[in-house]
């Protein structure tokens, strides 16, 4: 089963959030916990909460198990560009682009069965003993 998170419009480049990409794409979900939190740069932070939230989803929604987990796919996209100017001698001006990033995390591991509600526990008890009372 393949859970999804994505984190849009980060103001960082679409080039420097790849290169910390590549260092855990493939990697165990916990393995790329460690490696993230003690790489340098801003990018690490931005891809490790997008992966937080892919381990989330993927325990709250699934029942999946956050030791189970593997990322099977990290996509990192441009987001539009915000486009400024910048003044130059002789009245001339230069375009700055401030450039944004879509990273999208896909995480892969074994689906585990989702534990019955207590509420679904008490009718099944109640079913047996009607059925135990009509033998």
């Amino acid at each position: 089963m393949q859970v999804k998170a994505v984190s849009k419009y980060n103001r960082i480049s679409a080039r420097k959030t790849r290169l910390v990409a590549d260092m855990v794409r493939g990697q165990n979900a916990l393995t790329a916990f460690s490696v993230l939190k003690f790489t340098p740069k801003k990018a690490a932070r931005l891809v490790e909460k997008t992966l937080k939230s892919a381990v989330a989803n993927a325990e709250n929604n699934f029942g999946m198990d956050k030791k189970d987990l593997v990322i099977s796919t990290i996509l990192v996209d441009e987001g539009p560009t915000l486009k400024r100017h910048r003044p130059r001698a002789r009245g001339m001006a230069s375009a700055i682009r401030k450039r944004t990033a879509h990273v999208t995390v896909i995480v892969e591991g074994k689906e585990k069965p989702v534990k019955k509600t207590v509420e679904k526990e008490k009718i099944e008890k109640k079913t047996e003993k009607v059925s135990e009372e009509k033998k």
